[in-house]
């Protein structure tokens, strides 16, 4: 199965085309401007709300990747200096405790 793509334009003037495309590959890119813009997905018979569900998980996974790409670029801390920095504020309150 190969990634088929096709301009907005295309669909509005080729839609019943476009239609019969999706029925066979499952998926089509579309574009706007020669760059792609949106994803057309074949929805198999009683399956929407799977195929939603996905869909909008995968859409959660690109986010959260995105998320920690900005904050390892902006110095954020990772998973140690935070476990690290824990431990010290609980040392710390039990010291104040005592």
């Amino acid at each position: 199965m190969s990634t088929i793509f096709y301009s907005v334009r295309e669909l509005r003037t080729q839609s019943r085309k476009i239609w019969s495309e999706l029925a066979c590959e499952n998926e089509i890119i579309l574009t706007n401007n020669g760059k792609p813009a949106a994803m057309m997905i074949n929805i198999p018979e009683g399956k929407f709300d799977e195929v939603t569900k996905a869909v909008r998980q995968a859409k959660a996974m690109l986010a959260l990747s995105e998320m920690r790409q900005e904050a390892l670029q902006e110095g954020a801390m990772n998973d140690e200096e935070i476990t690290m920095m824990i431990k010290e504020i609980r040392k710390e309150l039990k010291d104040e405790t005592e």
